[in-house]
């Protein structure tokens, strides 16, 4: 693609895994509000379920998530105790054994958790919630430090699908990120995961990253096609230091432009539609008969904070330091530090630190937005609106239609193959919030 074309589009976006944006939160709206929002479930609903570990045994200095290196057992053990209390004192809030479809560990590394600790969280998840053979249980895995006794700790949390982060196994660009793993290792975390009995095992790669290349991500891709993983999420590098102080360690010297970063981007999505994968949203693949796939195909596809899934539910209820719920009225979001939000649980409190309320206007757009992110295309008429009602955001796509990037027909908008990578941009359309507040990563 031409680098003048790219220039054009090169600019910070939100990833909109939620609508409004996080940026946008304040304390505004706290655990009172919370509360109420969570006793205002009914009977009857089913809810996700997503929980914060923000503990790695090292820290990669790529890395974007709210999360720290802790040794310590006894900080780890006052956390565990912090998650069980919470989950009893979100429960009592709610007031009814609520069921929960999907379940999601993440951090941080959530097996930075000894397995007893997260025998017992699991165990409170099931005192409080009604966990059943249809619900959907995934973990987050760092192949560097898997348990000695990862497959029966799998099936003892019920763990019906893995993700593992592999980034790109070039040295240099391990080096780079603060990152050793090899190969022998991440397929030593995929034998244990299968060896539970886990169908679905998903890999992270990540381009954009420093001294990568795309010969580098080739051969990545050819090592991860040799393990044959379920799904493959591609996620460009955010490089946010401003954000991220750990991230200051890379020289942004070392980091490819963003003609290279989008034709790493573009040879490993060939790379791997030619491997039968399915192309899926902005950075997601799957094998044609996962779930996620399936679900893309019929019109199912969702998105929240964890990216894409196929859980249907609008319950996302967070737990740990810096987890957002996402209800009906609005997000809530727990303190992001993980000394504020032990004090707060151990003071019998909820952790609520700030969040936003609502209004019909960030349901429709967000549920525009949602349906762009997952679909590709989306029929404003169906949410009762049409081109008259959003003619200021429909003309702000003339340039992506120019490019060829969509096609706009009535109140119909589609995104074409060729405008995939600029899916952001065209969802940003919609985003009545955006240049209020925060700072955004590249959007190619």
């Amino acid at each position: 693609m031409e680098q003048a074309l790219l220039a054009r589009y090169d600019r910070p976006l939100p990833r909109y895994t939620s609508y409004p944006t996080a940026p946008h939160f304040s304390a505004a709206t706290g655990a009172k509000d919370h509360a109420l929002w969570l006793a205002a479930i009914p009977p009857g609903a089913r809810a996700s379920l997503y929980l914060h570990v923000p503990f790695c045994r090292t820290m990669c200095w790529f890395c974007g998530c709210t999360t720290s290196a802790v040794h310590s057992v006894g900080a780890l053990e006052r956390y565990a105790a912090a998650l069980e209390t919470e989950i009893g004192r979100v429960a009592a809030a709610i007031g009814h054994r609520l069921p929960a479809g999907q379940i999601h560990w993440g951090g941080g590394t959530p097996t930075a958790l000894p397995a007893p600790l997260l025998r017992r969280v699991h165990a409170a998840l099931a005192r409080h919630f009604a966990l059943d053979g249809t619900t959907e249980i995934a973990i987050e895995i760092d192949p560097r430090t898997l348990p000695d006794d990862a497959t029966a700790l799998l099936r003892d949390l019920a763990v019906t699908r893995v993700s593992l982060g592999v980034q790109d196994f070039a040295p240099a660009v391990q080096a780079a990120i603060g990152r050793h793993q090899s190969v022998a290792q991440t397929k030593a975390a995929a034998d244990a995961a299968r060896a539970a009995g886990i169908a679905s095992v998903n890999f992270d790669l990540v381009y954009g990253l420093p001294f990568q290349t795309i010969d580098s991500l080739e051969a990545t891709i050819g090592e991860v096609l040799a393990l044959g993983p379920d799904r493959i999420a591609l996620y460009g590098y955010a490089h946010v230091p401003w954000t991220r102080k750990r991230q200051q360690v890379i020289a942004e010297r070392a980091l490819p432009d963003v003609a290279a970063r989008f034709a790493q981007q573009q040879r490993a999505a060939e790379l791997l539609v030619a491997a039968g994968y399915r192309r899926i949203g902005l950075d997601h693949f799957a094998r044609p008969e996962d779930a996620m796939a399936r679900a893309a195909g019929t019109g199912a596809l969702r998105r929240n904070f964890q990216g894409y899934t196929v859980d249907p539910s609008d319950l996302l209820i967070g737990l740990g330091a810096s987890a957002i719920s996402f209800l009906p009225q609005g997000y809530a979001q727990n303190a992001v530090g993980t000394q504020p939000y032990l004090a707060a649980i151990e003071a019998g409190a909820l952790a609520t630190a700030k969040g936003l309320a609502l209004d019909d206007e960030d349901r429709l757009r967000g549920a525009i937005i949602e349906r762009l992110m997952c679909d590709l295309e989306v029929d404003l008429a169906a949410f009762g609106a049409d081109s008259a009602r959003f003619a200021r955001e429909c003309e702000s796509l003339a340039p992506l239609e120019a490019d060829g990037f969509l096609h706009r027909e009535g109140s119909r908008i589609s995104i074409t193959e060729a405008g995939r990578p600029f899916l952001r941009h065209a969802a940003a359309a919609f985003d009545a919030w955006l240049g209020q507040a925060g700072r955004h990563a590249a959007a190619i």
